[in-house]
Formats: structure tokens, sequence, C-alpha cells
């Protein structure tokens, strides 16, 4: 919907835009790569770090819980 009142603005700007998306997209990927390996790496040190709570019995309460 954007791009069609763009193109009706100004077309020029509208074709560059429809051609430097996925130019900008692919250059983006990298860093969502990145990203997706630092949540892993750090979900994995969590989980390392809370393994002797887990052993002893420790259960998180519901209303502490952050993705309710």
């Amino acid at each position: 919907m954007g791009w069609l009142i763009l193109l009706v603005i100004s077309w020029p700007l509208a074709l560059m835009a429809l051609v430097l998306a996925p130019i900008v997209w692919l250059i983006s990927l990298p860093f969502r790569l990145v990203g997706i390996t630092f949540a892993a790496v750090f979900a994995l040190l969590k989980a390392i770090l809370m393994l002797p709570a887990r052993i002893i019995g420790y259960r998180r309460h519901p209303h502490t819980d952050v993705r309710a």
C-alpha cells in the first residue's frame, strides 16, 4: 500500500525503492544471523548457569515469569 502511494507521488523514487529493497534485505541478512547467534549463545549460557538451581529443584513463580 505504501509503495502505491509512493508510486503516485514520485514514480522514480518508487522504482528506486522497489529495486533497492531486495539489496538492503540481502545486506541485512548477516546482521540478522549474528543476532540469532548471540541470542542462542546467551540462552545457552543462561541454561548452563541455571543448571545447578534446576538440579536442586528451584522453580520460578508463575507471576514472575516475563514470557507470560
